[in-house]
């Protein structure tokens, strides 16, 4: 390779020129999702990230030298609180969250990776991994049937995480202290109720840690060391700290994984995502919006990964109606060269602002070939891009009063009104888009006419 890629290592905690330990078998894990509810954004934008880098890596290496794994946590407290809250078994929130999952990233025109492993396919695998840590004196288990990991047996633990142990413990959340020798003791494996679900074991019947899953998954079908480790910057402690633990202590390894990589915290208009602040925003109220998945992988992708990202939904408007005037000025050829100012963006460490910016500069320089070959590898499909249907206008100022009747509904606080007014609009081919403290509308190619005259 000409320019080497060059990404930033949250281990060594620099940027580094990728090498792959083995050019024919550049491999990949990347932490999935935990399925017990819809995908929200800021789950979305690891899989976009990653994704680019996928995308990249099969164009530097060839598509069938690359392995890309991205788990599915299917055993987990919160799945479990789901199924009782519902009244349904575990089973099914699983499947339904699964299936979301999967047309909700599809639409925003994600790869499937190579391998989507499923925690419960795996506990045989976990449980050897807690029997060889133990074993080896790494992990101990105690009379209640809980096994953890003995955090000062590894003298690198907080390496990733930069931290030492004695400024861990500080504020650390303790459970099942009494058991436990140090606080910082993570749980491989944990007892079982009757109505929890559980698997035989030589602790008991119980079921695995969260942070175990990731090591057993990565290592069966990865091998005791790979190329990249990726994930949120949230999972960096404790979850990434703990699998290097368990992992090199399990694998007699110094390596799990060469590179880790971590993409920044995401917000919206400026403020944390929160139920509590009615700003919790999924993929699939993005659907209902009728946005397209083009235009949620523009916005997602104009700020780098590394940084926080700061959703304002007038960004994504302006991303809808700069696709819309690119894909009116190209083609539908299938040809993949990649223009070389946005191939050296992206070797730097995923500049994917910088490549966006040259993407802009082909449009202004009238070089629709490349800027074509350039939307075919980010992503950025022709077929999915909305177009607005223009509607009379008495029916128009009809929509206007009703916005701002949901307006007022929401000021007053009656958000079951404003979600009614909204639900109505949406049904009859009207999208709402509230941008800060602005609402602006649109008409979609849904429109109904006769339906909108009933509101």
């Amino acid at each position: 390779m000409e320019t080497p890629l060059f990404l930033y290592n949250s281990y060594s905690r620099s940027k580094e020129a990728f090498k792959p330990l083995d050019e024919k078998n550049v491999r990949m894990y990347v932490c999935g999702p935990t399925v017990y509810d819809r995908a929200h954004i800021g789950n979305a934008r690891p899989v976009l990230v990653f994704d680019i880098l996928y995308r990249l890596l099969r164009y530097l290496y060839k598509e069938d030298n690359v392995t890309y794994v991205r788990n599915i946590t299917d055993i987990d407290d919160k799945i479990n609180a789901k199924a009782f809250e519902r009244g349904v078994n575990i089973e099914k929130v699983t499947e339904e969250t699964i299936s979301w999952f999967h047309k909700d990233m599809d639409f925003l025109g994600a790869l499937r990776p190579n391998h989507e492993p499923r925690a419960t396919d795996y506990v045989s695998q976990m449980k050897d991994m807690i029997s060889k840590l133990i074993s080896s004196s790494f992990a101990y288990s105690s009379e209640d049937g809980h096994v953890f990991f003995e955090v000062e047996q590894f003298s690198d633990y907080g390496r990733l995480s930069n931290k030492k142990l004695n400024e861990l413990k500080e504020g650390v959340r303790i459970e099942n202290e009494s058991t436990k020798k140090n606080p910082l003791d993570f749980v491989l494996w944990k007892p079982s109720n009757a109505e929890e679900p559980g698997w035989e074991s030589p602790w008991g019947r119980g079921r695995p840690g969260w942070h175990i899953e990731c090591s057993a998954m990565a290592k069966d079908i990865l091998g005791d060391q790979f190329d990249i480790h990726g994930g949120g910057i949230d999972l960096i402690f404790p979850h990434h700290e703990n699998e290097i633990a368990q992992s090199t202590c399990s694998n007699n390894m110094k390596k799990f994984a060469n590179f880790w990589l971590h993409n920044g915290f995401l917000k919206i208009e400026g403020e944390k995502m929160s139920k509590s602040l009615n700003n919790f925003l999924t993929v699939f109220d993005l659907i209902k919006r009728d946005f397209s998945g083009s235009a949620i992988r523009y916005n997602m992708l104009s700020t780098h990964y590394r940084q926080p990202l700061d959703w304002k939904f007038e960004r994504l408007a302006e991303a809808e109606k700069t696709l819309i005037k690119w894909n009116n000025k190209i083609d539908s050829k299938n040809e993949t060269e990649l223009p070389r100012q946005i191939l050296n963006a992206l070797l730097d460490d995923l500049n994917t602002p910088q490549s966006i910016h040259e993407m802009h500069h082909l449009f202004n320089s009238k070089k629709f070939d490349e800027l074509r070959n350039a939307c075919m590898f980010f992503g950025f499909s022709s077929k999915d891009i909305k177009k607005n249907v223009l509607i009379p206008a008495d029916l128009s100022e009809k929509v206007d009063k009703l916005v701002e009747k949901r307006n007022n509904a929401r000021l007053s606080k009656n958000f079951s009104l404003a979600d009614k007014i909204r639900e109505d609009l949406l049904s009859a081919g009207i999208i709402i888009k509230d941008i800060g403290q602005e609402t602006t509308w649109e008409s979609s190619q849904k429109l109904k006419i006769k339906k909108l005259r009933e509101l």
